[in-house]
């Protein structure tokens, strides 16, 4: 069985990489989507955060997931890999309720189930808390992958 795993992943966190562990325990193959939304502003282009990711995947050892970037719905994105399920993770209430809506969604559009996993002991870690640690010029290497790690260094592109 195969999962999609759907995000902005700007930047990919600890919490992501949590995740993704969780989900290629559970499927066979797990695909790491990462969706381009012309509306959200973009950190990192799309395609440094995807070598990052892939170079963590690697070094985590596992195999059984990839990375792709996609400029579409996301049950579109989710069809065109072979997905079965969706995967998302869930840090509280408040992300519980609208991940609940966007469930909804993608099943009605797509027919796919989403399965949530917890986001566990990274659960305070979120993009946009990394990135507002990183404006002020916080060490946040414990909070995301040495490979992003090694991106946010080089400095946030601001691609749009």
């Amino acid at each position: 069985m195969k999962a999609f795993y759907p995000g902005s992943f700007d930047p990919f966190t600890n919490g992501h990489l949590y995740v993704v562990r969780q989900a290629a325990a559970l499927f066979d193959q797990v695909v790491v989507g990462i969706g381009i939304n012309p509306t959200k502003p973009v950190h990192f282009p799309p395609a440094q955060m995807q070598a990052a990711i892939a170079q963590t995947l690697q070094e985590e050892k596992l195999a059984n997931v990839q990375v792709e970037v996609y400029n579409s719905l996301t049950s579109v994105a989710a069809a065109q890999v072979g997905a079965d399920f969706l995967i998302r993770g869930v840090r509280n209430g408040i992300d519980y309720g609208f991940e609940e809506n966007l469930a909804a969604l993608n099943q009605k559009l797509s027919g796919l189930e989403t399965i949530y996993f917890r986001g566990g002991q990274t659960a305070h870690i979120s993009s946009s808390m990394v990135m507002e640690l990183v404006r002020f010029g916080a060490d946040v290497s414990g909070l995301v992958p040495a490979a992003v790690w090694t991106l946010i260094k080089k400095g946030p592109a601001r691609v749009n």
